[in-house]
């Protein structure tokens, strides 16, 4: 009797050391540009904190549209081995050596943030993309990430900027970058990173949203002076020399920074390892673990809120 009894603890606690040692592994390669790379940012730690692991790799070039990444696609299918047709990896890799590297678990896709608002800017390209990418890596997950919308008080919105068709204030774009996104999701059968959605949310709460300094008057400020962008998830403005060495006020209202980096990458986490990031340990170096909490419950209700909508379809 004591010698069963003993065996059945001994497999009882090999069973619970199995159960607690597992991790989850997801191997990621991400199509896009400067703005999946603004949501790696933090997401390897991110990751490492919550005890699972990632593997990643990137196609993304700056600025670069889907059509872009066909033709680069294109150009090596017909012979050319420059960085026209392999672009990735600093010239050394082609779409395809990145689709055949590893068994991806997931692939993700965007338009160029200025482009994303505008669905006839995706065609031919996504169809063109989303075959080729299925058929180099048949087992993969594809996702597209939803572009979040610039900045409230972004250049694109002041009215002398306005241009038919475009967006002309941060809802109207955030509206517009959504509805292409989960068309292209619905035709494709694509999964969705609602990065756009948790950028809106931060960025419209009451408490914790970025609100622009009334009457401010850039040509006011002298280096290195900056206006209080408190809670801003953009770039937004900093100092930046020109040709002949001269500071200049310059605004990125396009790009997330530290903290909107922070917030994507607690989207993404959720998405792929479909683990709550809420107790999540990791935040970014000095931040206010009250404002980093928010981003986590942010990142938490944006894809919980998807998951919703979509159920309800």
């Amino acid at each position: 009797m004591r010698i069963r009894m003993t065996l059945i603890v001994l497999l009882l606690c090999s069973i619970h050391a199995v159960t607690w040692g597992q991790e989850k592994t997801v191997k990621l390669l991400t199509v896009g540009n400067s703005f999946a790379d603004n949501a790696l940012k933090h997401l390897p730690r991110i990751v490492e904190a919550s005890g699972n692991k990632l593997i990643v790799s990137r196609a993304n070039l700056g600025g670069c549209t889907l059509e872009r990444h066909w033709k680069h696609v294109e150009n090596f299918e017909a012979g050319k081995t420059d960085k026209s047709g392999k672009p990735y990896s600093g010239g050394k890799n082609s779409l395809k050596d990145l689709l055949l590297k590893e068994k991806w678990d997931a692939i993700t896709i965007q338009q160029v943030s200025w482009k994303s608002h505008d669905l006839k800017t995706y065609y031919p390209y996504v169809t063109d993309l989303v075959a080729y990418i299925r058929k180099h890596s048949p087992d993969a997950q594809l996702y597209c990430q939803q572009i979040w919308a610039y900045r409230v008080d972004d250049p694109r919105f002041i009215p002398e900027n306005h241009k038919p068709g475009e967006p002309h204030s941060h809802k109207e774009m955030y509206e517009m970058n959504r509805n292409s996104y989960h068309h292209i999701a619905r035709e494709f059968a694509l999964k969705i990173l609602p990065s756009g959605d948790a950028m809106y949310l931060a960025d419209t709460d009451p408490k914790w949203g970025y609100k622009p300094v009334e009457g401010f008057d850039k040509s006011k400020l002298e280096h290195p002076q900056l206006p209080d962008q408190t809670h801003s998830l953009h770039v937004g403005y900093r100092w930046r020399k020109n040709k002949e060495g001269k500071q200049y006020l310059a605004m990125d209202g396009h790009h997330a920074n530290w903290a909107g980096e922070y917030l994507l990458g607690c989207v993404w986490y959720e998405v792929l390892f479909e683990q709550s990031v809420l107790d999540n340990s990791y935040a970014p170096k000095g931040v206010d673990p009250e404002y980093a909490a928010f981003l986590r419950q942010t990142a938490h209700k944006a894809v919980a809120d998807l998951k919703a909508e979509l159920a309800g379809k």
